[in-house]
């Protein structure tokens, strides 16, 4: 493409091009496109720089670039995995503190509600133990703790999923004389927490409301104002952010859309739609929101934007409308 113009910006070249093929360059299996929005079809200025790390900076916000990922939606859960690995990377590389990793588990196309409850965790407990291996590294590996929501679920990993592995199993809350009456006892997150912890990751804590709540507590107590991160894997925050749990009944609970769900980083989501106006909302970071259609066996982007839409809106406003 013949070059039009070259300025600079704080050092770097600002390339114009004149309209011809999407051009880019790869990066660790996202697509860095210069010149062409694939969602919206509208040609933009790309900032571009020949430093890589400028242009992945750049994607992650910390620039004010435009440069974007346009990540595909994945044909299986080994192309998910990989494409919540590198999501998951570049946000530890930005610092980001407080993550969350959501999607299906009884298929990419599955809603809600699909597959049965002790099915769903089970597929999401092996799921995780294939995340943490391309994740982290074996010299890693005894400073990240998972957090199950119970202590029989660390039993139970043990036993199938985690077996002969080093990432260290914990619970989150353990069972009450009143566990046939939805009663769990708290625990107390700094007690289990040890110095050498590096990162938490917490397996799907929505079956008890208080899980999420006692997710908060090791947030406060064992990450805010240290190196530490935390990743929440398939706690369906949705439920939450929604309003699924009346305030009246749950005050504590829906105080957390408030108070802990703003600080949150959504680095891979993906929800279903189905019906006559279905569709995905996908997200991969630091890529922005995308609402998807299915059309021919293909994913064809109707909608992005950069903040989360609520599912409501996505439902009733956007697709319909597509």
């Amino acid at each position: 493409m013949p070059l039009l113009n070259s300025p600079t910006v704080a050092g770097f070249p600002i390339l114009f091009f004149s309209p011809s093929k999407p051009q880019g360059i790869t990066y660790g299996g996202f697509r860095v496109e210069k010149e062409k929005n694939i969602c919206k079809e509208r040609t933009f200025v790309r900032r571009f720089s020949r430093n890589l790390d400028f242009v992945i900076n750049a994607a992650a916000g910390e620039s004010g670039s435009s440069v974007e990922f346009d990540v595909p939606f994945p044909s299986d859960y080994t192309q998910l995995l990989m494409q919540a690995k590198e999501a998951t990377e570049l946000a530890l590389k930005n610092n980001k503190q407080l993550m969350e990793i959501e999607f299906p588990t009884a298929g990419l196309e599955s809603v809600p509600g699909d597959g049965e409850g002790g099915i769903e965790m089970t597929g999401s407990m092996q799921l995780i133990r294939e995340f943490c291996d391309i994740v982290i590294s074996p010299e890693k590996a005894t400073r990240t703790r998972i957090f199950f929501p119970e202590a029989n679920e660390v039993t139970f990993a043990r036993k199938s999923a985690f077996g002969g592995s080093s990432l260290k199993l914990d619970y989150l809350t353990k069972p009450s004389l009143f566990e046939d009456f939805g009663f769990v006892s708290k625990v107390k997150m700094a007690d289990r927490v040890k110095p050498e912890d590096e990162l938490f990751l917490v397996a799907y804590p929505y079956f008890n409301v208080n899980e999420m709540l006692v997710v908060e507590e090791l947030y406060k107590e064992a990450v805010v104002n240290t190196s530490r991160k935390l990743i929440i894997f398939n706690g369906e925050l949705d439920r939450i952010r929604s309003g699924y749990y009346p305030p009246f009944f749950y005050p504590k609970l829906a105080a957390l859309s408030q108070s802990f769900l703003p600080k949150m980083e959504t680095v891979y989501y993906i929800h279903n739609f189905k019906g006559r106006n279905g569709g995905v909302l996908f997200r991969c970071y630091p890529g922005p929101w995308k609402v998807l259609r299915k059309a021919r066996n293909k994913y064809i982007c109707v909608h992005q934007q950069e903040m989360m839409p609520s599912l409501k809106e996505v439902a009733l406003d956007i697709l319909p409308s597509s």
